[in-house]
């Protein structure tokens, strides 16, 4: 997903789509904070976490990190698990770029 579309999706309060920040907790204390509403779960704890989205399973997934290694990862590994996920392109680096 461009990050055009995400931050129109966000301005629209898309009430399909949840916001997974898979994040370290030190990197949200930055110059670049979570989403509010945001859900955190990071990546390293992913796989032990993602029962914690099974209510989400009807919703569109969309993923964030910094730059969109990590989300890329994370949205390949939900689709491989049911979920409908998709990552956002330059992350929130791009986001939050002026």
């Amino acid at each position: 997903m461009t990050n055009q579309e995400f931050k129109e999706r966000i301005n629209k309060n898309d009430s399909t789509m949840v916001i997974l920040d898979v994040r370290t907790m030190d990197e949200l204390k930055g110059a670049l904070p979570k989403i509010g509403g945001a859900i955190h779960i990071p990546i390293q704890e992913l796989k032990n976490r993602v029962g914690e989205l099974e209510q989400f399973k009807n919703k569109e997934i969309t993923v964030v990190c910094r730059t969109q290694n990590r989300s890329t990862f994370a949205a390949k590994y939900l689709r491989e698990k049911g979920y409908n996920a998709k990552s956002v392109n330059g992350g929130m680096m791009e986001y939050y770029k002026k």
